[in-house]
């Protein structure tokens, strides 16, 4: 993306934005943009994540009808109505590595303006939306948990939601949940499952010049791909919304030497299963694919149900005016669907933008993702 005018390409600019930023108060009560932003000019990559957390505790503080909980650098924000219903509402803090994009630019792209910027769509620009929320809306319709936690970006045992469900159940309850991650303000109801398995292949050594004295393992890949090949896909319905299955190789090891014939090769899979099977099923599902091979889970978790019959969603889904699509890489409602929590994404932010070098959100889908929130949990407002 072509940069456009104003801050970019005056390094003192650049300079003296990122010292104002370090001194400087969120203002939840402004525009959702700005606070975009600002949220954005905080480095917050997984595991360094304390100035951020220590800004959006300082700024919920002043909010009489939010109880705060911090547990590290994650933090719950919660109103105590009595309200017969509760709803979640999560998002993390933290960022992929900064790749020279920082801090954060206003630009024009295709007629309309953008905040470009590490984080902007993975998802700094959700989580404006929920702290502006949160801050203005003293009366939901709902009891409502904002959770904003750290450590998404790296390993699940890290995750700062888990942390929180393990140390504080009692916080984490409701009828639905919302996970503010990209959607372009579109709804993604559940999500994919996902496995890996890793494809042992063996053979017998020998000297390269002799290798009829032994068995090519690396060669027997070929009816590992040749299975690949022929796979179609499954598209499968579940509550009303198509997940469409994927498998494929993501990581081919072997070889000893340019003169030695192997006698070990391994095939890496990745397989995005539908919510309706379990983790057992994807596993012998695997299993009737290659019948013949010998492999290892190497890491698995359960998909998400899009819940998308529940009264909640329903209601969401009417209030937010957004077309509804299943949701096919794993984010962390499968968590709450582990809970029996029916979940959602719904942000501002193309998917497909996060972790990029140039990430980007739209300024239209933050302020439509924050209208079409404030229509959930305020209708009457």
């Amino acid at each position: 993306m072509a940069p456009g005018t104003g801050e970019i390409g005056h390094p003192s600019r650049l300079q003296a934005r990122l010292l104002a930023v370090a001194s400087m108060k969120l203002n939840l009560l402004g525009d959702v943009a700005e606070l975009t932003r600002a949220l954005v000019d905080i480095q917050s990559v997984s595991g360094n994540e304390a100035e951020i957390a220590d800004a959006i505790e300082q700024a919920l503080k002043p909010f009489s009808h939010l109880s705060l909980t911090r547990d590290g650098n994650a933090i719950v924000a919660k109103t105590n109505l009595g309200r017969p219903q509760q709803v979640v509402i999560a998002g993390h803090i933290d960022t992929v590595p900064v790749a020279d994009n920082l801090p954060s630019k206003l630009m024009s792209f295709e007629r309309e303006q953008v905040i470009w910027g590490r984080g902007s769509v993975d998802m700094k620009a959700g989580v404006a939306v929920m702290l502006k929320l949160a801050a203005e809306i003293t009366e939901p319709a709902f009891d409502v948990v904002w959770v904003f936690y750290d450590q998404e970006e790296i390993e699940a045992s890290k995750n700062g939601l888990g942390r929180l469900v393990r140390n504080h159940p009692e916080l984490i309850k409701g009828n639905f949940a919302i996970l503010c991650e990209p959607t372009a303000a579109t709804i993604e109801g559940g999500c994919n499952g996902t496995m890996r398995i890793e494809i042992a292949l063996s053979g017998i050594k020998a000297h390269s010049a002799r290798p009829w004295m032994g068995s090519n393992a690396i060669h027997k890949i070929g009816g590992v791909l040749d299975v690949l090949n022929a796979y179609i896909p499954e598209e499968i319905e579940v509550d009303g919304l198509v997940f469409r299955e994927s498998l494929n190789a993501v990581l081919v090891s072997g070889g000893i030497a340019t003169n030695v014939i192997p006698d070990s090769a391994s095939v890496t899979l990745n397989y995005r299963f539908a919510p309706s099977r379990s983790v057992e099923d994807a596993a012998n599902y695997l299993r009737t694919m290659f019948p013949d091979s010998l492999f290892t889970v190497v890491d698995s978790a359960e998909g998400a149900r899009p819940g998308m019959n529940s009264p909640e969603a329903e209601a969401f889904v009417a209030a937010v005016k957004a077309s509804v699509n299943p949701k096919y890489g794993w984010t962390d409602v499968a968590r709450f669907s582990e809970m029996g929590i029916p979940a959602v994404n719904y942000g501002p932010g193309d998917p497909n933008k996060a972790h990029a070098d140039d990430e980007n959100v739209p300024a239209s889908q933050i302020y439509a993702c924050e209208a079409g929130l404030r229509n959930f949990l305020a209708p009457n407002l």
